[in-house]
């Protein structure tokens, strides 16, 4: 059951551990609900609460940098000369993902359905104080006139137009967390990023949730609701080992490629980097790039 409008309060199980309880509120109404199941799958993203109701000393690790991200919609406008040179800079773009190493930083920017151009840019800086919950940040126009001025400095001319052209950008502070040692309590597992908070340099944050969903659901078909605990035995098993492989690897990328210390390297630098290196850098170096561990006698269709 999925309810939407729902605000996660807090979680019991009963005396027998037979059923889990979930406290509510619901928006609408500002009514406080419990309900009552056998399995809370906790998708709840990053700083996900359910997560912190069994580990609340769990902290989420800064990794240095933030990220200057920006949607330009150039429907209706596909002959605007901004984007008619970046489409001559960059002559594939629309059909892969582009990646601008600089010195100490980089940028990924790639078309979107329906006209969209998204670019993220990261930077080296101290950890900024956020408020509430978001890991996103408002900027001022001051802020984004700077940027402006620092991308002329970096980028080609045509992704930094491509930057200034972006109406409304924002700063998304990058966080990721040491592998957890355990992802499933009784009746309660995590999946997505409540299982695996992590940076996005390996592409595998949606990756890893679709794959949490697909393992998980196989496990619990195997093992039937009667053998709970073994179901999700089983995918925690699966997963840890590859989730936690992920995450260290693509918190390395970023380290790497925003030339930060990283164990065995020197700093990286992609005017005078090796063809080893570049390789390392391949989005193919991520461990279990092809494969995804399943049940025994189990198959994704």
């Amino acid at each position: 059951m999925v309810l939407w409008g729902h605000v996660f309060l807090s979680v019991s199980l009963s005396d027998d551990k037979a059923e889990v309880y979930v406290k509510t509120k619901v928006l609408k109404t500002n009514d406080t609900i419990e309900i009552t199941g056998n399995l809370l799958v906790a998708a709840d993203g990053c700083l996900s609460s359910i997560r912190q109701s069994f580990l609340p000393d769990l902290k989420l690790r800064y990794s240095g940098y933030c990220a200057w991200r920006g949607i330009l919609d150039f429907s209706g406008q596909e002959n605007l000369e901004a984007i008619l040179g970046i489409k001559r800079a960059y002559p594939d773009l629309g059909k892969c993902l582009y990646f601008d190493l600089g010195s100490g930083t980089h940028s990924v920017f790639y078309e979107l359905l329906n006209k969209r151009l998204n670019w993220i840019w990261y930077i080296n800086q101290p950890e900024p104080e956020l408020k509430g919950s978001s890991v996103t940040m408002k900027v001022s126009s001051e802020m984004i006139q700077d940027m402006h001025r620092e991308a002329e400095k970096v980028w080609l001319p045509e992704l930094a137009r491509i930057m200034k052209e972006t109406k409304e950008p924002f700063i998304n502070v990058i966080y990721d967390c040491d592998p957890l040692e355990k992802i499933f309590w009784d009746n309660v597992v995590l999946v997505g990023d409540a299982a695996h908070p992590t940076t996005p340099h390996g592409l595998r944050s949606t990756n890893m949730s679709i794959s949490d969903a697909a393992v998980l659901g196989l496990c619990l078909k195997k093992w039937g609701v009667e053998n709970l605990h073994s179901a999700l035995h089983e995918y925690q098993s699966l997963r840890l080992p590859v989730t936690s492989k992920q995450v260290l690897h693509s918190r390395r990328l970023g380290r790497i490629k925003q030339g930060l210390p990283v164990a065995g390297w020197q700093r990286f630098d992609p005017t005078t980097s090796s063809r080893e290196e570049w390789q390392e850098l391949q989005q193919k170096s991520m461990p279990f790039f092809n494969e995804v561990p399943l049940p025994e006698n189990s198959s994704i269709q």
